[in-house]
This record gives structure tokens, C-alpha cells and sequence, in this order.
């Protein structure tokens, strides 16, 4: 089966009816749908499969041991996300495996195709979580107490799921056996639209981090409250969705974008007592200085109305340049290919801190991601799995 095919035996897991596209998120029915859907692609083709303390799956294709040469992606989506991201980085793995043995070709060095846990963040918040967890860079103890928007904690639905939160942390085991990692994702942009070409090497990520804007005013009746006794977080609040964008249109090459937002209660006729939203911002070497000319926004327009602002840093991560060495390995394998930058974030660029990593990208012809129209050509498809399979030989020889 190509990659196209075992994408189209996912397709129908998670579609997300009210929102469209796929709602797949760590530990709940859809993923853990796929990640048994992925155990059993592996064992089918002779992979033996290990999960590690961090939820992510491993599946070896000989020996585990150190200097491994390691791929594969995420199964999990953002809220109505698109079918590629993150799925297409597996079953092109599963693919490359196939490929390779139908060449008669067998590693000689240790090699695994892995799934990590909670990529999205979708769910409880911060990003890769899987490859945070299994390299150390986040608290195991914040993240077991990370809640989802019903409430339920990492560490409660981990435990649901038939995994032991209590294990959660650093793994330098697992992390010590990977010598290179290579991750094929969707471009999540429209690089390869403008250079008309099927696939590209990663060269950076821009640094990137989401921010809570908490606000707290006092909740009343909205037929009852006359506009000069309101204490409204609401009107903080949407100042700094469009301080968001008038800040950012300051910086170079800036993305500043508010996703979420949740006033509580939530009634029709309830001045909200309190309002939480998320900023998703990301400059290139000024990520911080961003955020803290809108945090200073929010002040002013908390104080104006009379209510009170607290800012959190939930997650960051500084700019990644991925190994040069590498990036000029797969680009001499696929015969010359485009090296781009991106403003989203992977797993991969959470372990090139730790290992030689690098990242394919495959041509996305809407140029749209985190979408329903997240979009990827069968024949582009196909073609990302043959240039990372070849990819792989090349580093596994």
C-alpha cells in the first residue's frame, strides 16, 4: 500500500461534524483509534512496537540500540484540522519501509519509525508534549496537571488511556538510542506552491510560544447593569485581539494571532466575570518584546475598565536551526531540492536541541494548514514517501 492508500484507510477517524476537518486529540477516542491502527500496521510488516513512558510509539525494524536512524510524526490534530498534518508524516514512514524492502534492502544501523503523543497541543494546551516529556524540556509535574477545556488533567486521561502518568519525564534512554531524525510534514505554507516543486528540505523555525491573557471584572446581569457600573472583561479582552494585529504589523516577518477565547459563565445575558484568551505569537528574534508590547496594551485596558490582567507564558521555543550536515546529506540524496524556512512547529525541532535532525516537506497546493482545505496531490504524496525513503537508505547504510 503507498502512503496515499493508508491515508485513506484513516480518513474517516475524527471528523469533526460541527467543525469540519478531524478533531483527533491526545488520548481520546480518535487518536487512541489510530494509534491502534498504527500497532498494527507495524506488526503487519514485522516492526516490533514499544510505547514509552511519554505515551510515544516506537516501532524497530531491527535492534533497538544507539545511533539509530529514526522517523515519523504525529497522529493527533488541532480543533477541525486538516487531514494531513501530522498523519502523512506516518503512513509515509509505514510507506518507506515498504519501499525499502521491496528493494531488499535492510538497515545497518538500528532504525525506527516513531508517533509522538500530544504534537497539537489541541487538547491540554502546549505543544509536543511527547518529545518535551522525552527530552526533558518540560516539568513532568506541570504537565501531569495540564487540564483540558472540560477540565480533565494530562494525568487523569493518561490514565484512562491505559498509561502511567506517574512515569511521565525525561527519557534519556529513548533519547540517547536516536543517532539522526528525519520528519516528513505537509508544508504548512506555500513555498513549494511558488517554486513549483513536489517536495523541500527544513532549514529553520522561527521561535514561537503561546501566552494566556487571564482577565477577571465582575459578572452581572446584562439588562440590569448600566454601562457606567460595569466592570466588563470583555472589552479588555477583544482590545487585545486587535492589539494582536496592529502590534504585530511593528515587527518584521510577525505573526500574532488570538485562536481562543473562553468568558465565563458564557451566557447570552451574563456580563462574564472572568475571560481567558491564548495569543499565538511568533517574530523572528523578538517573540518576547511582541508579546510584552500587547501584555502592556491589556494592562491599560484592563485598568480603563476597571478589572485586573494577568499574562502566563504556557509554552516557548527559541528559533531552531536544523543540523546543516544533515539538511546537505538529504539534499544531495534528492538530487537538489529547495531548503525553506517555516513559521510552524514539529517534534523535530523540539529534539534538534538534543540530536541531528532534519524535516521534508511536501507540496501543499491550497497552501492552507490547520484547515479542513489542508490539502496534499496523491502524486506528491507519493513522491514525498519515495524521497524519504531514499533518504533513509542513505542514512541507514
Amino acid at each position: 500500500m503507498t502512503a496515499s492508500d493508508l491515508l485513506a484507510e484513516i480518513a474517516g477517524v475524527g471528523r469533526d461534524a460541527s467543525r469540519g476537518g478531524y478533531s483527533r486529540h491526545a488520548f481520546d477516542r480518535a487518536e487512541d483509534e489510530l494509534r491502534t491502527w498504527f500497532v498494527e500496521q507495524a506488526t503487519r510488516r514485522g516492526l516490533d512496537v514499544e510505547t514509552d513512558r511519554n505515551g510515544n510509539i516506537w516501532a524497530w525494524w531491527g535492534t533497538p540500540g544507539p545511533g539509530a536512524v529514526v522517523t515519523g510524526s504525529h497522529l493527533d490534530s488541532v480543533p477541525g484540522g486538516g487531514a494531513f498534518d501530522g498523519p502523512l508524516g506516518v503512513v509515509s514512514a509505514l510507506d518507506a519501509v515498504d519501499i525499502l524492502r521491496r528493494k531488499g534492502f535492510t538497515p545497518s544501523t538500528p532504525f525506527a519509525v516513531v508517533v509522538f503523543a500530544e504534537e497539537e497541543g489541541g487538547r491540554f494546551g502546549v505543544p509536543c508534549l511527547g518529545s518535551r516529556l522525552l527530552t526533558g524540556s518540560i516539568d513532568p509535574d506541570r504537565a501531569r496537571a495540564l487540564r483540558d477545556p472540560g477540565g480533565v488533567t494530562l494525568a487523569e486521561a493518561a490514565a484512562k488511556a491505559g498509561h502511567d502518568p506517574a512515569r511521565f519525564g525525561p527519557d534519556p534512554e529513548a533519547l540517547g538510542r536516536i543517532g539522526k531524525f528525519v520528519e516528513l510534514h505537509v508544508e504548512q505554507g506555500r513555498g513549494l506552491i511558488d517554486l513549483g516543486g513536489p517536495v523541500a528540505v527544513g532549514s529553520t523555525v522561527i521561535e514561537h510560544g503561546r501566552w494566556r491573557f487571564s482577565f477577571s471584572g465582575q459578572g452581572n446581569h446584562a439588562g440590569a447593569t448600566v454601562l457606567g457600573d460595569r466592570h466588563d472583561p470583555m472589552l479588555p479582552a477583544a482590545s487585545v485581539v486587535a492589539a494582536a494585529r496592529r502590534v504585530a504589523g511593528k515587527f518584521d516577518d510577525a505573526r500574532a494571532t488570538v485562536g481562543r477565547l473562553v468568558p465565563t459563565p458564557g451566557g447570552t445575558n451574563v456580563i462574564a466575570s472572568t475571560v481567558d484568551l491564548w495569543l499565538d505569537a511568533r517574530v523572528p528574534g523578538a517573540t518576547r518584546d511582541l508579546v510584552d508590547e500587547i501584555a502592556a496594551a491589556a494592562t491599560e485596558a484592563a485598568r480603563e475598565e476597571g478589572c485586573q490582567v494577568t499574562v502566563t507564558e504556557e509554552s516557548y521555543s527559541d528559533t531552531v536551526v536544523f543540523d546543516p550536515a544533515l539538511r546537505d546529506e538529504m539534499d544531495d540524496v534528492l538530487g537538489g531540492v529547495p531548503a525553506l524556512p517555516t513559521g510552524a512547529g514539529h517534534d523535530a525541532a523540539i529534539l534538534a536541541a538534543h540530536v541531528p535532525t532534519g524535516m521534508l516537506y511536501v507540496r501543499n497546493p491550497t497552501g492552507i494548514s490547520h484547515a479542513p482545505e489542508e490539502f496534499a496531490e496523491v502524486a506528491d504524496v507519493d513522491h514525498g514517501a519515495v524521497a524519504l525513503a531514499s533518504t533513509l537508505e542513505h542514512l541507514s547504510t
